[in-house]
């Protein structure tokens, strides 16, 4: 069964660019991994300092896989000071058939 989630968070004032560059890099790592079947970064229309990450993973191994990446943490730990949020909010999703 795949996994399906989204993650969202807000830049803080003035530090939305340096937001958006670093999910540029994160972004083509994660869509590299074996597991990974889409990472797709949004901007809210009508706040563009929001940010909303749909991911979407093989199966609950290729999820964990991606959370034990070596790039994971370095990430968080380089994006947690730029948002507003202590951490990114997670939502996780299923498929209605």
């Amino acid at each position: 069964m795949k996994k399906t989630l989204y993650a969202e968070f807000t830049a803080r004032e003035g530090a939305q660019d340096d937001v958006a560059r670093l999910l540029e890099d994160y972004a083509r790592k994660v869509r590299d991994e074996d597991g990974n079947l889409a990472f797709h970064v949004y901007t809210k229309a009508s706040d563009p300092r929001a940010f909303w990450i749909f991911e979407v993973y093989r199966d609950e191994d290729a999820f964990r896989a991606h959370l034990k990446a070596p790039y994971g943490a370095p990430f968080n730990a380089a994006l947690v000071p730029l948002i507003e949020e202590d951490a990114s909010v997670l939502t996780f999703l299923d498929e209605v058939d």
